[in-house]
């Protein structure tokens, strides 16, 4: 077993600002944030009216701070039939914008053809974005990465007399003809036609990084995709650098060209990004800098990384020093890793339980817009039998899973379901948050990632209102409960204390964000230590959905003189001049204030919650919503719903059968679906230790999916259909799962063979392993079992 990097046991405690071990205090007396305006070259209105902004601090929309909810979903990596299915899990999960990268070398294989047809079809990917009231980022590149072979550019670019990268007009006029075509693509589906792509990126990572030709031979140096006046300031992958960068009026002029392309081919959006990490170019005052954070980076040892640290980010971007101003961009990251691609060489194993408190910790240092890379994972295609990703690197011939919230084939994970509780936060208190400042405790840059005993928390706030995030996490150290925690917050007239009596555990691996001086409909919270989840607006009332976390004693505090009537598990209390309602963790309680009605939920619960309209649907399967009605996605065959308000009559459901069950708490309704038990539609013959058969028996009809779990314990596993390589797996001490439905017809009469080689002892990502195996003449394989699952799916009319 590798032993932790950094033992628990020598990490002393730190107390900061506190009288006690465990008592923290933050004064709120700190100067206020300086938000400029109207000194950016961004922005734009569409013909309805609307309009998209950016300040020095936040984005707007219609004159509203908007919170861009980012996720990366790569088109050209999935089939084109199941596009609209993985775009309605993205905004179920909480994404209110997809980013996608257009892979130049995909699209142009042979020179002077392009191809945008089948799962190539940008524009059928937009209209569907767009169908399902999603907004659009186009990543047009010219270069891309994005492990892609080349970093997306076509290998006949390499064989020029030309640098690419660069204002050469020959290189220039290749992308303008890129451009064009990109244009022609999304003509009437830009935000100034009423469209759905308010942004598109300009190149990646510019003067920073750079991927390695694949016209090469093994053994060679790496040549990179970049000119040789960029050479020395650029890496292979994401690095801090030195800041210096003496052709930096060389990089700001490229952009600024690139940018003249994009508006000359049509291209003319309210945002134009620009990766700004790591001292990258951008457009100055043109674009907006993103910025990213890989907790797990398959291009560096594994170590604690700093990215679990609360930090003033608006100020003291991740990945510093950059090129820009701080100050005059809000912070916003493009590329914060909820997971990470595996390579051959390297397999970090992203823990699901490390990727919301990477996102908490963010927020609550000054971000207002999160973007992943990877949300959804994919398959690299093959064309004419070349395999299209960074090979030279090590990645999966055709897996580009990415460990990421939404599988390779759309399986939905911890992630996703985790990540949305803060998600919808955000949707309904973006309005609040966005203006707050970020104020850190005395002390805060003394906590460095070995120390785990020290609380990590941080205040946003704006005139004595605002939020507390605090988590307790760090990756590659071992980390234990915070327990005995409470917090003192010094406003100009009041100190407001959480919890207000006693204390607290921070359990680990959990994260929490907890509201003060906050007004919902007409009733003021004074303090809570519950997070806010999202808010339900119906004719009768307005409700507040708020989740308990373990260790954390639940309760709401309001003024004295607050009328509350208990609804179901909430006691009431007095304090001095505060009115408290408390609740057990494990329970669900309610409320009401006057006309608001509270509904406070364990953070299990939460998870599994989706809000529809003004109604939740609280499910372990995956709630999509179609146009009037939602359909439930799920590995369970007898899984049960509950739907808050209660309805007054029970749905319609297709494709189960449905049978009312006692409300799981008062105000909702509550039924179990039944699936009709399906006979098994394939079959896993073991032909060898190291080969396996599966075929498969006719069509899904009713399943909407069948996955091969396949658990096993070896150097990768590889999967054929007629000869040919359909998909790959690096072990990584994860379950490989491999979705059927796309195979479905290429397994009639035929057969997919599943191969496996073994892990040997001298392999350089054992570095990787948690624990090892017991080599057998230096090498071990051991396929464990394959299981067969049925994924259901159900549509609810409500």
């Amino acid at each position: 077993m590798r032993k932790p990097i950094l033992a628990l046991l020598l990490m002393a405690p730190v107390t900061v600002s506190c009288a006690s071990q465990n008592h923290y205090s933050m004064d709120l007396d700190v100067p206020d944030k300086e938000i400029i305006t109207g000194h950016l070259d961004l922005g734009g209105t569409n013909p309805s009216g609307d309009s998209i902004d950016v300040n020095s601090y936040y984005l707007t929309q219609n004159d509203e701070p908007f919170f861009p909810v980012i996720g990366e979903f790569h088109y050209s990596r999935y089939p084109a039939k199941y596009w609209e299915e993985s775009i309605q899990k993205m905004k179920a999960g909480g994404i209110n914008v997809i980013a996608t990268y257009v892979f130049w070398n995909l699209h142009e294989r042979e020179e002077g053809k392009f191809d945008w047809s089948d799962n190539l079809n940008l524009r059928r990917f937009a209209e569907l974005v767009e169908k399902n009231g999603i907004k659009l980022i186009v990543r047009m590149g010219p270069f891309c990465h994005g492990e892609m072979r080349n970093g997306g550019m076509p290998d006949w670019l390499y064989g020029r007399t030309f640098e690419v990268r660069t204002n050469d007009e020959r290189y220039l006029s290749y992308v303008d003809r890129l451009y064009g075509e990109i244009g022609k693509q999304t003509e009437g589906l830009l935000y100034k036609d009423g469209g759905p792509i308010v942004g598109v990126q300009l190149e990646n990572e510019f003067q920073h990084s750079a991927a390695p030709w694949e016209i090469t031979y093994p053994g060679a140096k790496k040549e990179y995709t970049v000119a040789d006046i960029n050479a020395g300031v650029t890496h292979e992958q994401i690095s801090e650098t030195d800041g210096h960068n003496p052709q930096a009026e060389q990089g700001q002029a490229h952009m600024a060209k690139l940018k003249e392309l994009a508006i000359k081919n049509g291209m003319d959006v309210p945002l134009y990004t620009a990766t700004g990490w790591g001292n990258a170019a951008i457009v100055e005052k043109g674009s907006l800098p993103v910025t990213a954070a890989y907790a797990y980076p398959f291009w560096a040892p594994p170590s604690p990384s700093e990215f679990y640290l609360f930090k003033d980010i608006h100020k003291n971007p991740d990945y510093a020093p950059v090129s820009y101003e701080p100050e005059l961009y809000p912070a916003i990251p493009a590329e914060i890793g909820p997971g990470i691609q595996v390579k051959y060489s390297r397999r970090p194993k992203v823990d699901p339980e490390s990727v919301l408190p990477l996102m908490v910790r963010t927020v609550g240092s000054g971000s207002n817009g999160i973007g992943y890379y990877m949300y959804h994972g994919g398959s690299t295609p093959v064309f004419d039998g070349k395999f299209y990703n960074e090979d030279v690197n090590g990645i999966p011939k055709i897996n580009y899973d990415f460990q990421a919230p939404v599988g390779q084939f759309g399986q939905v994970r911890h992630h996703h379901k985790s990540l949305k509780t803060l998600h919808l936060f955000l949707d309904e208190y973006a309005n609040e948050l966005a203006p707050m400042r970020t104020i850190l405790p005395k002390g805060n840059k003394d906590i460095d990632p070995e120390n785990t005993r020290t609380l990590r928390y941080a205040v946003r706030e704006k005139d004595d209102k605002g939020f507390v995030f605090m988590i307790n996490f760090q990756d590659d150290i071992e980390i234990a409960d915070i327990d005995d925690v409470s917090i003192e917050l010094k406003a100009e007239d009041e100190t407001i204390r959480f919890p207000s009596t006693g204390t607290f555990d921070l359990k680990k691996s959990t994260s929490a964000i907890l509201p003060f001086n906050l007004t919902l409909g007409e009733t003021l919270i004074k303090s809570a230590t519950v997070q806010p989840l999202t808010r339900l607006q119906t004719e009768e009332a307005d409700h507040f959905i708020f989740h308990a976390f373990e260790g954390i004693p639940p309760e709401l505090v309001f003024p004295a003189g607050t009328v509350v009537t208990a609804l179901e598990n909430a006691a009431q209390e007095q304090k001095g001049d505060l009115s408290l309602v408390k609740g057990k963790n494990n329970d669900v309680f309610s409320f009401k204030v006057g006309s608001d009605h509270f509904l406070v939920i364990p953070h299990e619960m939460a998870l599994n919650t989706y809000k529809v309209d003004n109604q939740l649907v609280i499910s372990e399967g995956v709630v999509l919503k179609e146009k009037g009605q939602v359909s439930l996605v799920t590995r369970a065959q007898t899984p049960n719903v509950h739907i808050y308000p209660a309805v007054s009559k029970a749905p319609k459901v297709s494709r189960a059968s449905l049978s009312r069950t006692e409300p799981r708490f008062k105000g909702a309704s509550s039924y179990q679906l039944t699936f009709e038990k399906q006979n098994p539609r394939v079959t896993v013959e073991k032909v060898t230790d190291r080969k396996y058969s599966i075929k498969a028996k006719g069509n899904l009809d009713p399943l909407n999916d069948v996955f091969i779990e396949v658990d096993y314990v070896g150097d990768r596993g590889m999967a054929f259909i007629d000869g040919l390589l359909v998909t790959d797996h690096l072990y990584h001490q994860k379950t490989w799962e491999i979705g059927l439905k796309r195979f479905m017809s290429d397994l009639s009469g035929t057969e997919m063979v599943l191969i496996f080689h073994p892990l040997y002892d001298d392999q350089e990502t054992l570095v990787d392993f948690d624990e090892l195996p017991d080599f057998e003449d230096g090498k071990y394989l051991n396929v464990r079992g394959i299981d067969v699952v049925n994924e259901y799916k159900a549509i609810i009319a409500f």
